[in-house]
């Protein structure tokens, strides 16, 4: 590990993520586990998660 990536990940010890971090990250999640044939696109997948949050 390079001390300048030490020092990066220091400096992220005991963030919060916001509302808005998880959302986007959950939204990234799903959308790097989509299978390669799906023709989806990341806003497809973001409306399909607000759609499912409505349910």
């Amino acid at each position: 590990m390079t001390e300048e990536l030490k020092n990066a990940l220091d400096a992220l010890k005991g963030h919060k993520m916001t509302v808005t971090e998880l959302e986007e990250q959950r939204i990234s999640f799903a959308y790097g586990n989509a299978p390669e044939e799906d023709n989806g696109t990341r806003e497809s997948v973001a409306r399909s998660l607000k759609e499912a949050e409505l349910a």
